[in-house]
């Protein structure tokens, strides 16, 4: 097989060269960057990344393999993959396929052989941005790169849950007593496992659903997922919030349903210099001199101060202090900006899915 050349250009007109791997190609996006060590079919798939070019920060990738046992999602959700270095040949015993083939089959491509550091320092420095990535046979051109780049859209400016949210209506532990709706703005698959293992009916409903279409269902509760995108794009899905807050069901949001939930209640978001995307941020329950690891991926966050007094926060990063999660002084509408489900990442936070089921009928 011919050997592969790639290169990324950012919009304020770096460029990075290297090897190519995954699919030949050429994608725009956010350029992000994620510090996890490990996880990476997990981030791949998870569809909070919809729409971004993904940097993992850790030096060594693919030396797991690939189960899809572990997908948050059919399949990969990034729009191409930057690494420093690609292990092609993994060593596991679950793994089915190596990185480089499950990408090339997958059509995403992928550069590696880079530094990485430089790249982080760079998004920290100036904050994320648009960039484009090219992974082909040829000598990449990096002046049309370069122009490229700085003509890529801003991929906030659609609403890009409408893009992954499910298109029908799906069941998930029929039989159970209880239900719950999982309003889908790009759920992680983990987050329905960890509802069922609670003996909980899931009824998974487009996130465009109507306040009438989910009390259909006669719900014990409802739990808004995570997604991608700017949260006041979803403007179906904050105003159905806003009309089930009034109907006094349990609510609980995750990363992106925390902030629907913030808006639906009146509040204020606002978009992070380079987000908060890893496994291992620190939050704190405020209050308490609790602190818990947690795993996320957002790019957005909450202004609590916005919110009317009958909300507090529930949780603030210990790094910047940022919100990480709220709650109602009725005791029924909570929400974290963090990932309890894990996956990857630290289970510590898990609990609040407990927390949850403990406030349904």
């Amino acid at each position: 097989m011919t050997a592969l050349r790639a290169a990324l250009a950012l919009e304020d007109g770096s460029v990075w060269e290297g090897q190519g791997f995954g699919a030949p190609g050429r994608v725009q996006g956010e350029v992000v960057f994620n510090t996890g060590m490990v996880g990476y079919p997990e981030s791949i798939t998870d569809p909070s990344y919809h729409g971004q070019i993904l940097c993992q920060t850790y030096p060594l990738i693919g030396n797991y393999g690939v189960d899809p046992g572990s997908f948050e999602s059919a399949g990969p959700r990034i729009r191409g993959y930057i690494i420093s270095e690609l292990c092609r040949t993994p060593s596991h015993s679950s793994s089915k396929m190596a990185l480089d083939e499950w990408l090339r089959q997958s059509g995403i491509p992928g550069l590696s052989g880079i530094d990485t550091r430089s790249l982080t320092k760079k998004l920290r420095a100036k904050g994320v941005m648009p960039g484009v990535l090219e992974v082909s046979e040829k000598e990449p051109d990096l002046d049309a790169l370069r122009a490229l780049a700085k003509r890529t859209p801003d991929p906030y400016g659609r609403d890009l849950v409408a893009e992954v949210t499910t298109q029908k209506t799906k069941i998930y532990n029929a039989a159970a007593r209880r239900t719950v709706v999982l309003l889908d703005c790009g759920s992680k698959e983990s987050i329905i496992r960890a509802l069922v293992r609670r003996k909980l009916r899931v009824v998974r409903i487009p996130a465009q659903a109507s306040a009438p279409q989910v009390l259909a269902h006669s719900p014990a509760g409802v739990v808004i997922s995570n997604g991608p995108g700017d949260p006041q794009q979803c403007r179906p899905t904050i105003q159905t919030v806003a009309a089930l807050m009034r109907e006094r069901l349990p609510l609980f949001g995750i990363c992106l349903g925390n902030q629907i939930l913030a808006l639906a209640a009146g509040g204020r978001t606002f978009k992070l210099k380079y987000g908060h995307r890893g496994q291992n941020q620190p939050c704190l329950e405020v209050g308490t001199k609790r602190c818990y690891i947690t795993s996320q991926n957002h790019g957005f966050a909450v202004d609590p101060d916005s919110l009317p007094s009958d909300w507090r926060p529930w949780f603030e990063n210990a790094n910047d202090r940022t919100n990480e999660g709220l709650l109602h002084r009725n005791g029924l509408f909570s929400s974290v900006q963090f990932h309890p489900e894990a996956a990857p990442g630290p289970t510590d936070t898990e609990f609040l899915f407990d927390v949850f089921t403990e406030r349904l009928p």
